[in-house]
């Protein structure tokens, strides 16, 4: 699981649930712009995380389990060392 993999699956959590990224963020109580694109790298060029706080809101606000949200994020096979 990657960076990219994380803002990809709430991309398709929103999708799926017939909402921007923008709508699932206000549907969850979150700021609206919390999801946007330019909120996902520092400007040192950081990757920045959303918060297991912002993913459980998303999940509550759906009616969602976390089976529900990680069926986007794809399994890479690769050794951890």
């Amino acid at each position: 699981m990657n960076h990219d993999d994380v803002w990809h699956a709430i991309e398709n959590f929103a999708r799926e649930h017939n909402m921007s990224c923008s709508g699932l963020a206000k549907c969850s109580g979150l700021d609206p712009t919390t999801f946007n694109k330019s909120k996902r790298w520092s400007k040192e060029g950081q990757p920045r995380w959303p918060s297991t706080n912002s993913i459980a809101k998303i999940l509550a606000s759906t009616g969602s389990k976390l089976e529900d949200f990680t069926k986007f994020i794809p399994i890479h096979n690769e050794k951890v060392q």
